[in-house]
């Protein structure tokens, strides 16, 4: 069998580097990343560091008005809110879908079981697998378009599961569980049970974090289990 290899481009290596010092919380935001500060720190040329700065603006993961510093993005409630929210439109149609063919991905089933292992070891770790569940679900329906639509928002979820992780909003054993409550509805064709679960899974975390930014709790934030698990 032939191992696949991935090989990485200098702007996609400082880009990664920069993202994940930014998920890790090493990097607030606010703070400036300037391009001489990239070069010196990288030891590239100017127009290299330009190249991965712009990189992460593209991703919402900076932001950089005209003739200004690039900053790590600062989300508000309302950003938060919107960010779900989209999210949410994607995936529970996606559920539906799955549903009505009784497909459980087992690119989703590896994510939850990778998930489950790191969610005692560390914060920052289980956000790559998090992530990894919902996009596995989104690529599963087979359709570019709609995973290409999903991936435009991947590093703005990104940058709120580092903070509802980091803070630790909710707790990693009850988004495993019902990570694989929703792969049990998919099962069994379940599409409503599928989408109610995935709207309580994501109304939860995105008002807690709206309220941990400075916002106003709405009661998707303390709503009981429907698993009846503690929280």
């Amino acid at each position: 069998m032939v191992a696949r290899v991935t090989v990485l481009s200098v702007v996609d290596a400082i880009a990664d580097d920069l993202r994940n010092e930014i998920l890790r919380g090493e990097l607030v935001p606010g703070d400036p990343l300037t391009e001489a500060e990239v070069s010196e720190r990288y030891d590239v040329a100017r127009a290299t560091a330009k190249a991965a700065i712009e990189r992460l603006v593209a991703e919402s993961v900076l932001e950089r008005r005209t003739h200004k510093t690039a900053r790590v993005v600062k989300l508000g409630p309302d950003e938060v809110r919107d960010i779900y929210r989209a999210r949410a439109y994607l995936e529970a149609e996606v559920l539906r879908q799955l549903a009505a063919a009784r497909t459980v991905p087992d690119d989703a089933v590896a994510a939850n079981a990778e998930f489950e292992r790191l969610g005692d070891v560390s914060s920052f770790e289980i956000i790559g697998p998090d992530m990894h569940f919902h996009t596995a679900l989104v690529d599963a329906l087979g359709n570019t378009r709609t995973s290409r639509m999903y991936r435009t928002l991947v590093s703005e979820v990104t940058l709120c599961l580092a903070q509802v992780h980091g803070r630790q909003l909710v707790k990693p054993t009850l988004l495993h569980a019902e990570h694989a409550e929703i792969l049990t509805r998919l099962r069994a064709g379940d599409a409503d049970g599928a989408t109610l679960l995935l709207a309580e899974h994501l109304g939860r975390a995105r008002e807690r974090l709206a309220e941990a930014l400075g916002g106003q709790a709405g009661p998707e934030a303390t709503t009981p289990s429907s698993l009846g698990l503690a929280d």
